[in-house]
């Protein structure tokens, strides 16, 4: 192929197939430019940044769901684009809808809770929607290097982010903090992209197993030098990820983050990035499987799979204990976000049992692996909702007392009962209480950890630990409402008076928490035909 057809076939493909696909990326990019121009002209005084924010989250969100169901109709099939770097299917557009609708929702959160403030708004929100499309591009990854490219296109933003509160030592400290640790994850991660690739020599997801396949013969077991470094490379990878998820070790960074950064920030991070995250785990650890049937190392991924389960059980178990020590309610939030890490990658773990599952094993692997995905995606929608109404809480009464400590909650309820009354909801979510939805996203999971318990039993016991957490987690987060409820408010308590606005705000996130918890067969039919496209 000479260079002039090579070019035709690029912009043929950019403007006849990729453009179109890509118009939930392409209309945020659009908005950054509007905002750095806004910022260049001085024009923030004539035109509110944060609308322009919002009309872009708003047009990126309907071009989302439009594209979501022309594929769930069959208007558009799944396909690759920007000649096979990204990849566009329904677990694509399903995150893509999420992220777009929780953006909005921050957005929205912003203008309420006024941070940021009029001269930092350009900055603030070109930063924000350009972690997003690098979270987006995290979902459609394709290929290795755009796997990396898009885990550093969300991480840079937000390490400014969390330092974006000029002035503030502990926010600065926060995003010092979360740069270096951020730096290093980058370094380990782009080492085992390298190994990966310099040893099956493709970077493109849909070959890896295939690759695997041919250079590993037999049963070869970790006596082979080939998988020692290709698992070698995989966790060097995994390891990447787990620092956007705040996994179990490497989860140092994110109780000083939440604490440094704005609640509405906090609340960003907890939601978007483990959502992005957890879309590329899936696609990585089913790109490295393939088709279970004919994998030479299935023991090995069974292996990866209890031990993905080790270390949600470790990561449950250390964020609910240590929230019962903070007094601060950003920092026990943000255990409280490594928790329910730790009870979403449950998910993952299961789903790398049960598709490794042996012929005699007596499940049915496609319809169980559905069943993993599915708990996964629905925990996600459903954390969307009951965490960002949780920082959104915290953020509108910082306006009021001027603090985030929870003993300052004391007697909360007699001045906004609306507020503290979807407080009790989503805490009572993030537990798993019924009839919430948070009970029936953690009864999901919990049903293919017992499942992928009959392939191994180590999974019996790490849906154990989950459920013991489950009710562990319930006495800190009864600590907060025990403050608002039942303390009473003290003489220096200040006087609380949050808009209806956004109390009306507060009561529409609340909404699905509570629907989602009744009306289940939506979603998670949903969730189940996502789930049957991404599987092999």
């Amino acid at each position: 192929m000479d260079f002039n057809t090579l070019v035709e076939r690029v912009v043929h493909d950019t403007t006849q197939v990729s453009l179109w696909l890509f118009a939930p990326e392409l209309v945020l990019c659009v908005t950054i430019v509007l905002l750095l121009f806004v910022r260049l002209f001085n024009a923030d005084r004539f035109i509110p940044t944060y609308w322009m924010a919002l009309l872009g989250a708003l047009v990126s969100f309907m071009f989302s769901l439009t594209q979501f169901y022309q594929l769930r109709t069959e208007v558009l099939d799944s396909s690759t684009f920007f000649t096979g770097l990204l990849v566009f299917d329904q677990f694509t557009a399903f995150f893509r809808l999420f992220l777009s609708l929780f953006l909005t929702f921050v957005v929205a959160l912003t203008v309420l809770s006024g941070i940021p403030d009029e001269e930092d708004g350009p900055d603030f929100y070109a930063l924000l929607l350009g972690s997003t499309i690098g979270m987006m591009l995290m979902t459609s990854a394709n290929h290795l290097l755009m796997l990396f490219l898009a885990v550093e296109m969300t991480s840079v933003p937000s390490y400014a982010m969390v330092g974006f509160l000029k002035g503030r030592k502990l926010s600065s400290e926060a995003a010092l903090k979360y740069v270096v640790y951020g730096a290093g994850a980058a370094g380990v991660m782009l080492y085992g992209l390298s190994l990966i690739g310099g040893l099956l020599g493709t970077a493109n997801l849909p070959e890896m197993a295939d690759r695997i396949n041919m250079i590993v013969s037999g049963e070869a077991g970790m006596s082979d030098a080939t998988v020692r470094t290709l698992m070698l490379a995989a966790l060097m990878v995994l390891v990447g990820v787990a620092f956007k998820l705040s996994i179990v070790p490497f989860h140092f960074w994110c109780p000083d983050a939440f604490e440094g950064a704005s609640a509405e920030v906090a609340g960003f991070l907890s939601v978007a990035s483990k959502g992005a995250a957890f879309a590329l785990l899936v696609r990585f650890c089913l790109a490295l499987i393939g088709d279970p049937s004919g994998a030479s190392l299935s023991n090995m991924y069974v292996s990866l799979g209890i031990g993905i389960g080790v270390i949600a059980a470790v990561t449950a178990t250390f964020g609910n204990l240590a929230a019962y020590a903070q007094t601060n309610i950003k920092r026990l939030l943000a255990y409280s976000t490594i928790a329910h890490a730790g009870y979403m990658l449950m998910a993952v773990g299961a789903l790398l049992v049960i598709l490794n599952a042996p012929a005699d094993s007596g499940i049915n692997v496609h319809t169980e692996a559905i069943r993993c995905i599915e708990g996964l995606l629905y925990y996600l929608f459903v954390y969307m909702f009951m965490n960002l109404g949780a920082f959104a809480v915290v953020a509108l009464i910082r306006n009021e007392i001027f603090s985030e400590e929870i003993s300052d909650y004391a007697g909360l309820s007699q001045q906004a009962p609306a507020l503290c009354i979807c407080m009790a909801i989503f805490m009572f979510s993030l537990t798993g209480l019924p009839p919430l939805g948070g009970f029936f996203a953690k009864l999901v999971i919990f049903a293919s950890l017992f499942k992928a318990g009959t392939v191994h039993w180590s999974m019996w016991a790490i849906l154990a630990i989950g459920g013991l957490n489950t009710v562990f987690s319930l006495f800190y987060y009864i600590r907060v409402l025990k403050a608002m409820f039942i303390a009473p408010a003290t003489e220096q308590s200040k006087r609380v008076a949050v808009p209806t606005i956004a109390s009306a705000y507060i009561i529409t996130v609340s909404v699905p928490v509570v629907l989602l918890g009744i009306a289940i067969q939506g979603l998670s039919q949903t969730a189940q035909d996502v789930a049957n496209v991404i599987l092999p």
